[in-house]
């Protein structure tokens, strides 16, 4: 998982989810309901879009796009707003679980998301109807400078036994292969058997140095020097670096993803118009800069960039890097039900090895 999650606001979120499937309640003009990953929004702009709007927002939270995905295919509940990842909207765009937005009445898109993030979501989105950016980043490598005393720009030194039960990979499928796919010179998309056989020997020849498979906890883990190395991505390495200067983030040369969480409406939104209100709220410079602020995820949002005081965060290269300095860049590409079986198979032989 790329997002934070505090204790105290999963509970909120179930409490507030109980209400919704309890009593159906509303605010003086509705409700609209959102599913998000972890931590991935200021809790102060949901108050403040009810307050200004009189909308009631009824706020879900998941872990991975694997766990959201069969929740929106089942349809047991109605989301009206969706956060996923560029490769699973590609997979919910072919499953005919997403409606076409009407623009019209999202015109903060338009006018303050980059074009060049909408043509990067075109990978997934090839028509442009069903997807608004809302945060994008990249995957690196962030490294403790106390505990590692070599140059970090290779996904090799997460092979390294120097840093047995030292280092930190990520426990997901698509993101653990993608570094062993990378390493050897593969793409991240990848179906060919023999790459991908490959890139499994690699990642079970790497399990007796990994201290652990892990998601958000990542982030605490590097912050309290309980590893050297970690796999992370870009929002949460600009977390760290704040609550411990000894840590560094790279993107290795042999190629990362690059990839873009954005804002959809399913097929069977309930409240399809106060979805569109709530997205393009999101889209307001002054929200999409207090949400930065808060998640500390690169923003598409160019209006957004512009208000930000901070001077090394606004040229900060960490969260505004220049891809056009690095090669081998991906974004991850829906694989299909028979390539995501493949994965899942093997990513199921390394775990049980």
């Amino acid at each position: 998982m790329k997002k934070r999650a505090l204790v105290i606001v999963m509970l909120i979120t179930s409490v507030l989810s109980l209400t919704a499937c309890g009593s159906g309640s509303g605010g003086k003009n509705g409700e609209v309901v959102v599913y998000n990953w972890g931590e991935y929004i200021d809790p102060d702009v949901l108050t403040a879009f009810e307050e200004e709007t009189g909308i009631h927002v009824i706020y879900d939270e998941f872990e991975t796009n694997e766990i959201m995905y069969p929740k929106v295919e089942a349809g047991a509940s109605a989301y009206d707003v969706v956060c996923p990842s560029d490769y699973m909207i590609r997979k919910m765009i072919d499953n005919d679980l997403l409606a076409p937005l009407d623009f019209d009445k999202i015109p903060n898109a338009r006018k303050y998301i980059g074009a060049q993030y909408f043509e990067q979501s075109r990978e997934f989105d090839p028509t442009g109807e069903y997807s608004i950016p809302y945060c994008w980043g990249t995957v690196g490598i962030l490294y403790n400078k106390t505990m590692v005393d070599e140059p970090v720009d290779s996904w090799d030194i997460l092979w390294n036994e120097k840093y047995a039960d030292n280092i930190l990979m990520q426990d997901s499928v698509r993101d653990a292969f993608m570094v062993a796919l990378k390493r050897s010179g593969a793409s991240m998309n990848s179906l060919d058997e023999a790459e991908l056989q490959a890139a499994k020997d690699a990642l079970i020849a790497q399990k007796p140095l990994v201290q652990a498979y892990v998601i958000d906890q990542v982030r605490d883990k590097m912050i309290g020097g309980e590893a050297a190395l970690g796999v992370i991505y870009s929002g949460e390495a600009i977390y760290t670096q704040r609550e411990n200067p000894d840590l560094e983030y790279v993107i290795p040369a042999e190629g990362t993803n690059v990839w873009i969480d954005s804002w959809v409406i399913p097929k069977n939104a309930p409240n399809r118009e106060n979805a569109e209100k709530f997205i393009d709220y999101m889209c307001r410079p002054d929200i999409a800069l207090k949400n930065f602020e808060y998640i500390t995820y690169s923003t598409p949002n160019e209006g957004a960039r512009e208000l930000i005081e901070d001077a090394d965060i606004k040229n900060s290269p960490i969260a505004f890097p220049d891809l056009s300095q690095y090669d081998n860049l991906e974004t991850f590409s829906y694989l299909g039900e028979e390539g995501d079986s493949l994965y899942n198979e093997l990513w199921k032989e390394v775990k049980s090895e």
